[in-house]
This record gives C-alpha cells, structure tokens and sequence, in this order.
C-alpha cells in the first residue's frame, strides 16, 4: 500500500515576484504561467503571497489601481509552509486550523519545492490504495 505525499499533488510551479511589483504585472503573471498565486518576496526573503482572488476582492474591488497598487499592499504575510512528505489529511488539517486554502511545501531544508492549494487536493483520486 502506497502513501499519498503532498510531493505528489502538489503544484510544482512556484513564481516568485517582488513585493514592488504592480498588482497588473502580477495578473499577468499569473494568466501566462496558468496559476492562482505567487509568492511575494522582499530581496531574498519569502514576505507573503498573493493570489488572484487577493488581486480581486482586496484591490480591484476597492477601488486601488492595478498599474500602481503593489504586491505587498495586498500580501497575506503570515505564510504557512508543510513539508513535501506530509499526507494530504494533514496539510488539510493546517489549512483548517490556520483558515488558509494554500500551503507552500518544502523539503527537509525548509526550501520551497512547491505550492498546495485546495484544488490541488480536490483533484486527488478518489482512492490512492492499491490492493
């Protein structure tokens, strides 16, 4: 019987963007690489992330200007990290427990190998045993 690792349904995709970078750019971004979120960094530092939501319900739907409004003025800085060798019940128990719908993964040497979001986990199948 194999274990199912966050490794194996995670998004392997990780852009990382400037906290100075314009929300418009990030949109952009995000539409070219076919992803909902980015992670905001401030010089070699993980500040936040960002997703596409974000872009929407905290700026455009505030009235901030896309093409001067930057990332770290919408960042959710509290960043919640699970490592890679996690199952998907206890990535989804920090979710829970930290009111988030994604995860950054990393591995042993708290490096960023990935992103775990909840449709991520949605598309799993249904039944990960094997008899």
């Amino acid at each position: 019987m194999t274990r199912t690792a966050v490794a194996d349904v995670m998004t392997k995709r990780v852009v990382y963007l400037s906290g100075d970078t314009p929300l418009d750019e990030a949109a952009q971004a995000m539409r070219d690489q076919g992803i909902g979120d980015v992670v905001v960094t401030n010089g070699p530092t993980i500040a936040g992330m960002v997703t596409d939501r974000d872009i929407v319900v905290r700026a455009i739907a505030e009235g901030m200007p896309p093409k001067s409004t930057t990332l770290a003025a919408i960042a959710s800085f509290e960043v919640i990290m699970v490592e890679q060798s996690a199952t998907p019940e206890e990535a989804v128990q920090a979710m829970r427990d930290r009111g988030v719908r994604r995860l950054l993964v990393c591995d042993a040497d708290r490096k960023v190998v990935g992103i775990l979001s909840l449709s991520d986990l949605a598309l799993m199948p249904t039944s990960t045993a094997s008899a």
